[in-house]
């Protein structure tokens, strides 16, 4: 009664059948409820059911193996035509198959064996291991390593034929040295990637002023956003065919590099740079697919002050990843 679209019958999934058993079995399993990782900066609550059709492929043999502390890697092997952008990842959280993209793969660092509910082996071949112990590294190391190698233009501008067409190669440091200097620069990375992870000087004050006068929630009036300012209202998304969830055109006012980007004719986000406006991972143009989402009619409801925060947060987690990549990080410029 409450969520009838979560009653809505499909030719795999029969909606009343499905909650009869599971009620019948003693109803929502309270481990079920998890994090989520969505779409890039979206993690969201899942209820994750290994048994039936309540979840679309649910992979029961996939859960085990995520846990605290143990970091998957996702990428997408089949990029849109001429696409240039990173795809990929990396989350601790269960993951969605269009995370990055469709069919994104998923790599772990470690395993558990079956019925192994604390031991943990490396998921790795024996040449990485043996190349890790002459490094004195971990698997984290290398996992990081890719991670910040993928977020490199330079590697993609050189490897591009490649990427397009198979799984990456990823040059492997000579010396431990370079390996640490390249996984600590993935590690950044990844905690910028987690929206969940906060970052002093990104998330948190005092704000680095390279990133600080990024994404600012901000009113036509030069008051403070109350009331229907945080309607979203600027036809950034729309239902098509299917139920699917449709990007629209949206409202953004350019000004000298940056954009305003609006929520409504009242109240927007001011000053994105337009790099981070455009930046994409995956497939997606990152804030643009967040805003889709989050339409007043699609959503069914105005924004919560967090969320707006929260948009403000990823602009300059974005922001900070551009100023890393392109080896901007060690000196402060400003992005606006």
């Amino acid at each position: 009664r409450h969520y009838p679209a979560a009653m809505k019958r499909t030719a795999r999934f029969d909606a009343r059948k499905t909650r009869d058993a599971l009620l019948a079995r003693g109803g929502p399993d309270e481990s079920g409820f998890v994090r989520f990782a969505y779409r890039p900066f979206d993690t969201r609550w899942l209820y994750w059911e290994g048994d039936g059709v309540l979840l679309d492929r649910p992979r029961p043999d996939y859960r085990p193996h995520v846990f605290e502390g143990n970091p998957w890697f996702s990428f997408n092997k089949r990029p849109q035509s001429g696409a240039a952008e990173p795809r990929a990842c990396i989350t601790e959280r269960i993951g969605c198959h269009d995370l990055i993209g469709n069919a994104t793969c998923f790599f772990s660092a470690w395993l558990r064996d079956d019925g192994e509910s604390t031991g943990r082996r490396p998921n790795l071949t024996g040449t990485a291991r043996r190349y890790l112990d002459r490094m004195g590294a971990s698997v984290e190391d290398l996992f990081h390593h890719v991670l910040a190698t993928l977020h490199d233009p330079a590697y993609r501008e050189a490897n591009a034929g490649a990427l397009r067409m198979e799984w990456p190669r990823i040059p492997l440091p000579d010396t431990a040295d370079a390996l640490a200097e390249s996984a600590a620069r993935g590690r950044e990375i990844a905690a910028l990637l987690d929206p969940e992870t906060p970052i002093p000087g990104v998330t948190e004050t005092p704000l680095r002023p390279s990133l600080a006068a990024i994404a600012v929630p901000t009113t036509t009036s030069g008051r403070n956003m109350a009331g229907d300012d945080f309607a979203l209202t600027a036809g950034w998304g729309h239902v098509g065919a299917g139920g699917a969830v449709m990007p629209g055109q949206g409202r953004v006012t350019e000004r000298g590099g940056v954009f305003d980007v609006h929520l409504n004719d009242a109240a927007f986000w001011r000053g994105v740079p337009a790099a981070v406006w455009r930046y994409r991972l995956g497939g997606y143009q990152v804030l643009k697919k967040w805003l889709s989402y989050r339409e007043r009619p699609i959503l069914g409801r105005d924004l919560t002050p967090e969320e707006v925060q929260h948009f403000t947060d990823m602009a300059r987690r974005i922001g900070a990843i551009l100023l890393i990549v392109f080896g901007l990080d060690r000196y402060e410029y400003p992005m606006v």
